[in-house]
């Protein structure tokens, strides 16, 4: 597989092994496998922040080189909930938070959309992060902080002044949409308080938030919808469909 002896010491935590490699002149710490994985991108997968704080040590280090994958080692920190080797990388200068995997996924993206949201923060405190940065099919951080339920993620996003609420992915699904979807109450409740929200945005198939949470039988989200005045209660859907189920005038 390409893996190194200093690749087997950091996977199997041996840190003294590692240092003995390390003092050596021809032992490269940059060198990947076959996948494109590095020494650093295993020390951070194994959880090793020992080994992650030699290696960044080093004067040669490549701290954001990606796997085959374009799985950073700051992605893989944030994917596993490490803060403390995300303060590592971060205070790096030649790491980037903005950096996108090959699925078109940034650090912040990654955090809000699994819950991280002490790795968020850390991402959110730094001036040089694009918070309502899109992924390949246009979908941003809320989008899928939304999608999972995560509300402080949602809390978070939503608190920045250059993130919209209302930004939706290619196939027109906005945030609120795809809490509504998901009957993702509390989620719902924190975007319609968002003064400038649009909560009849439909989908590439004319599908509303309120289409959508009264067709899943989502109860609390539908009341929540109901009680704006600016929803369309018999708004159909490319299909004629109202929210109600019943067949009206086709859009």
């Amino acid at each position: 597989m390409g893996d190194t002896p200093l690749a087997w010491a950091i996977r199997n935590r041996h840190e003294e092994v590692v240092k003995i490699l390390l003092e050596r002149d021809d032992v490269d710490p940059n060198k990947p496998n076959e996948h494109g994985q590095t020494p650093l991108l295993w020390a951070v997968s194994s959880e090793c922040e020992g080994m992650v704080k030699i290696l960044l040590g080093r004067d040669d280090i490549i701290p954001d080189k990606p796997d085959q994958l374009g799985l950073t080692p700051l992605l893989s920190a944030i994917d596993s909930r490490q803060e403390q080797i995300v303060k590592m990388l971060l205070g790096r200068d030649d790491v980037s938070p903005n950096g996108l995997d090959d699925s078109g996924k940034t650090p912040l993206m990654s955090a809000a959309g699994s819950g991280g949201e002490g790795v968020a923060r850390l991402l959110l405190g730094r001036d040089d992060i694009d918070p309502d940065k899109p992924n390949s099919h246009g979908q941003t951080p809320l989008w899928w902080a939304a999608f999972n339920g995560h509300e402080e993620g949602v809390k978070l996003l939503l608190a920045r002044g250059n993130v919209n609420p209302n930004k939706p992915d290619k196939s027109g699904r906005t945030p609120l949409w795809q809490a509504a979807r998901s009957g993702h109450e509390e989620v719902v409740k924190l975007l319609l308080a968002c003064g400038d929200l649009h909560p009849n945005e439909p989908d590439e198939y004319g599908r509303t938030p309120l289409w959508l949470a009264a067709r899943k039988g989502y109860e609390g989200v539908v009341k929540l919808l109901l009680a704006r005045d600016d929803v369309n209660p018999v708004k159909p859907d490319k299909f004629g469909y109202e929210p109600s189920g019943r067949l009206g005038k086709r859009e």
